[in-house]
Formats: structure tokens, C-alpha cells, sequence
């Protein structure tokens, strides 16, 4: 037998590796069919809430039974979970994308446009800051089982990780690093909370020239 008679066509091989077109179909349905729940569940919950919000309504709203839900989710909580953890691999993506200017020096310089990174990814979302932080929910992880409050906290500290990074570069000890970054986030959602519900008017100051002022000091600091 020849070596071309043992070995299959290369087209024989490809389509034996590639999913037949109906389970690409089903795939492609269910994806769009567990945003458009997304979609709907995240109306819901500015509207009404965590506790308020119902399976029965998120369905309504994207057009399906109740019934229906189950088959992409167990409950409310982790739909929303689902929509948390969504919003902060946007913010991960956007602190780990985020370009330093080359005309300073590097470690300064990418430490202050990650953090300006995180600072305007909320700013720009301010939907995504009352997601992230339960601000609809009395602040509180309400209904959340302890498991998915966990991941997602990790999640949440995952996007701060390269900051604390720069800052380990920058000669600070591990828990230096850990502390300042702390600061850092504590400091932008502080005046991104100021910025959102217009408290900042009372100072007669702007959000992002203090968080400005903030960074520049920081990196004095620790240089």
C-alpha cells in the first residue's frame, strides 16, 4: 500500500475536525439567545434592583418564558453574576491594554496610565461602577452565594494586579505595593462616586484633575 493510500485527504481530515454546520448553528443560537437574556436582566436590574428583580421579569423582557432562563441560568444571581463578570473582563482588558506616553520614563509611566485606565473605564461606565459595586443594593452582596462573591472579588482584584505590579517595579515591597494600590483604587472610586451623583459641584472641583494630582504625588512618593 502506498503512503498516499494510508493517510486520508488533508479535506477528508479538516472536515472530520471541524463541528458539523447544525451544532455551529445551535452554538451560535445559544450565544445569542444568553445575551439577549443578559441584555434584558441588566434593564432589570438598574430598574428594580437585585432583590426586586424576578426571573419571571428578566424573561418577559427578553421575550422567553421562565422555563426558557433555566436553560442558560439557575438563578437571578447568576445572571447577574454573569453581568459582573463581564464588566470587569472589560476592565481587566482595558488596564492591561493601557499605553504609557514614551516620552516618560517607562515604570512611572505605565503605572499612572493603568491606573488611568481603571479610573476611565468607570468613569466612562458609570453603569458598569453600580454593577461592580452593588451600588443599587445597599452596597451589600446581597442573594450572591459565597462561591461567585469570591470569584468575582477576584476578578476585581485581578484588574488591579498590574497596577501592583508597576508599583513592585517602581521598589516597593510587596505589601507596600499592595497598600498603595488600595489607595489607588479606594482614591478613584471615591471621587468616580463624587463625579457620578454631582456631589463633587459642592467643592467646585473636577474629578479627574484630583485623581490627576493624586498620581503625580504618588509617583514623587514612591520615586
Amino acid at each position: 500500500m502506498t503512503e498516499s493510500a494510508k493517510k486520508p485527504p488533508r479535506e477528508e481530515i479538516e472536515a472530520a475536525a471541524s463541528p458539523p454546520p447544525r451544532m455551529l448553528r445551535e452554538t451560535t443560537l445559544n450565544e445569542a439567545r444568553r445575551a439577549l437574556i443578559l441584555d434584558a436582566a441588566r434593564a432589570v436590574f438598574f430598574e428594580l434592583g437585585l432583590e426586586g428583580t424576578s426571573l419571571r421579569e428578566i424573561a418577559k423582557r427578553a421575550g422567553y418564558t421562565p422555563g426558557a432562563i433555566y436553560n442558560y441560568f439557575n438563578n437571578r444571581e447568576e445572571i447577574y453574576a454573569a453581568l459582573l463578570s463581564e464588566s470587569l473582563e472589560r476592565l481587566k482588558e482595558a488596564v492591561d491594554n493601557a499605553d504609557s506616553d514614551p516620552a516618560e520614563p517607562a515604570a512611572p509611566a505605565l503605572l499612572q496610565a493603568r491606573a488611568r485606565a481603571f479610573f476611565k473605564f468607570y468613569q466612562d461606565n458609570p453603569q458598569d461602577m453600580d454593577l461592580g459595586f452593588y451600588l443599587f443594593n445597599g452596597a451589600q452582596p446581597r442573594g450572591l452565594t459565597p462561591e461567585l462573591n469570591q470569584q468575582l472579588n477576584d476578578q476585581l482584584r485581578a484588574t488591579l494586579l498590574p497596577i501592583q505590579e508597576m508599583l513592585v517595579s517602581l521598589g516597593l515591597a510587596e505589601a507596600e505595593a499592595v497598600a498603595e494600590t488600595t489607595a489607588i483604587f479606594a482614591h478613584a472610586v471615591g471621587l468616580l462616586m463624587l463625579h457620578h451623583t454631582q456631589r463633587i459641584r459642592l467643592f467646585k472641583q473636577n474629578a479627574q484633575e484630583l485623581f490627576e494630582q493624586y498620581l503625580a504625588f504618588l509617583i514623587q512618593r514612591i520615586s
